[in-house]
């Protein structure tokens, strides 16, 4: 530091003596040496770090959220936890990064998308990927073998963004689960219920749950001849049916994974189909399908789990995949996926292609990864892909040009006339007392107009009016913004008028 502002001193008293020079009207030889010295002492003294100019923005893949966007948010969190709750969960948390061997070796070929932080103390370190991982971590660390639990936080993926997708680096995952050892699909299917309760009442549009197993998939693979270690890649393969064609993915198998041709084929004949009980039936009939003691067992649950699925009154909405596989490795049983079947449009409305909106499915062996005696714990489970939802709830709202209120203030002191204000400071602080949502303009002597009209931008609904004549009679004047009608209501009665007109039940506190 001490070196760079000696050079800026000797910077600035050269650009004096060259000011100096053509004030004197110095010839040009002389003038263009005294120059040269200074921009080679500029070139020595280079850049100054501290004043460089720098772009204000997020990180690739993130976004801030305005209070319109987090009312939004808070509506659609609002609407997931009263679900999780009313399937009697527990609520937990855990830490924003893991060890990062806890979360290697757990997500197949998307383990490359996990954020490694450098060594903090002698300790590697990774940002969460999912919730489901660190759930197993907890259940293990905890020797808990039982516990039905959600969990809401943000989980961070190196992935490419489509932010106009809801596919950003740093997101919200919603998660279920139930842990423990119970018969079997009952679970499964309260998980099924889950998600579809939760997509039914965010009115997103029509939507379709995918299911398969995992075991289905691993017989299917080995009658058709796949290699054993080559099972999970080519799993993941599969997993992207959804997204591009059966010729696409037949390629990837073949010229990019060395599987055989006519062995892709025997997959495709599989892979293709699509349908309801009626096809788990079917397959268990399959001459190559039911050589496999693994795909007879995934088929016997699918088939159980639809008669729950029936009872629940949402056989309707799912369908049995072949070519879902999920990607992640620690699926064992049953996997799901749901995605919309077409996305709401309204006029001047782009439809918005947001893929899968959520997920899930049975882990049986997680857990014991993490034991020392390699005890398993079963689970089951279903995550909500909120910042899909998010985008196409966002798109809606923009198109309707629907305002959105961003405040729950249920009332506004104001003042009708001059040297009120301490007069509102004592109404607002009985209000809050009292457990009232209530605001005040932040100006000695507001014009009533002013005060008014931001009721109206703020979708308050009621303003408390305090005037001199009020006070002498023991009364607030109590006015509904949106019909303009004033009562006058007596000042111990104020507190209970306002809860009635704005619905708001008694505070217990």
């Amino acid at each position: 530091m001490a070196e760079r502002a000696k050079l800026e001193e000797l910077v600035r008293l050269q650009g004096e003596r060259v000011r100096g020079l053509k004030q004197q009207k110095a010839s040009t030889e002389q003038i263009e040496e005294e120059v040269a010295k200074l921009l080679k002492l500029k070139a020595q003294l280079g850049p100054d770090e501290s004043k460089q100019k720098f772009v204000l923005k997020t990180p690739k893949g993130t976004r801030d959220y305005s209070p319109r966007q987090m009312a939004v948010r808070e509506k659609v969190f609002d609407v997931i936890i009263r679900c999780f709750k009313r399937h009697g969960a527990e609520v937990i948390d855990t830490p924003v990064f893991e060890l990062k061997e806890t979360l290697t070796g757990k997500y197949g070929e998307d383990s490359k998308l996990i954020y490694d932080l450098k060594d903090q103390g002698g300790e590697l370190l990774s940002l969460r990927y999912d919730l489901t991982v660190p759930f197993a971590r907890y259940l293990a660390m905890n020797k808990l073998t039982n516990i039905k639990r959600y969990h809401i936080a943000k989980v961070y993926r190196r992935d490419n963004p489509a932010m106009t997708r809801g596919r950003y680096r740093e997101f919200y995952q919603c998660d279920f689960d139930i842990a423990g050892q119970f018969d079997p699909m009952i679970p499964d299917a309260e998980c099924l219920k889950i998600m579809c309760e939760i997509l039914s009442s965010l009115q997103i549009g029509d939507f379709l749950v995918k299911v398969n197993d995992r075991r289905i998939l691993d017989g299917m693979f080995a009658i058709c001849g796949v290699p054993d270690d080559k099972f999970r890649t080519i799993c993941s393969s599969v997993d992207k049916l959804d997204k591009v064609s059966w010729e696409e993915v037949k390629n990837e198998m073949v010229g990019e994974k060395g599987l055989a041709p006519e062995v892709a084929d025997r997959i495709g004949d599989y892979v293709q189909q699509h349908g309801g009980v009626s096809l788990v039936e079917q397959l268990l009939q399959d001459p190559k399908l039911s050589q496999s003691k693994q795909a007879l067992e995934g088929l016997g649950d699918l088939k159980l789990l639809f008669e729950y699925l029936n009872l629940f009154g949402i056989a309707d909405k799912i369908s049995f995949d072949l070519s879902l596989a999920r990607g992640l490795d620690y699926y064992t049983g049953v996997i799901y996926e749901a995605v919309l079947l077409q996305t709401p449009t309204q006029a001047g409305e782009e439809p918005l292609g947001v893929g899968s909106i959520a997920a899930g499915g049975r882990y049986d062996g997680l857990v014991g990864m993490f034991d020392p005696k390699g005890r398993k714990v079963p689970c089951v489970g279903l995550s909500i892909g909120v910042e899909r939802i998010f985008s196409i709830v966002e798109q809606r709202l923009e198109a309707l040009e629907e305002k959105v209120r961003t405040t729950e203030t249920q009332v506004l002191v104001a003042s009708a006339q001059k040297k009120l204000l301490e007069e509102r400071l004592k109404l607002v602080s009985e209000l809050w007392d009292a457990g009232i949502k209530a605001e005040l303009l932040y100006k000695k002597n507001p014009k009533l107009l002013n005060q008014l009209q931001y009721c109206e931008e703020a979708g308050i609904p009621l303003v408390a009016i305090i005037g001199e004549q009020e006070l002498k009679e023991g009364v607030i004047k109590l006015r509904s913004v949106a019909s303009r009608e004033e009562v006058d209501v007596r000042r111990e009665d104020l507190v209970e008028e306002i809860r009635r007109r704005t619905s708001q039940p008694l505070c217990i506190c």
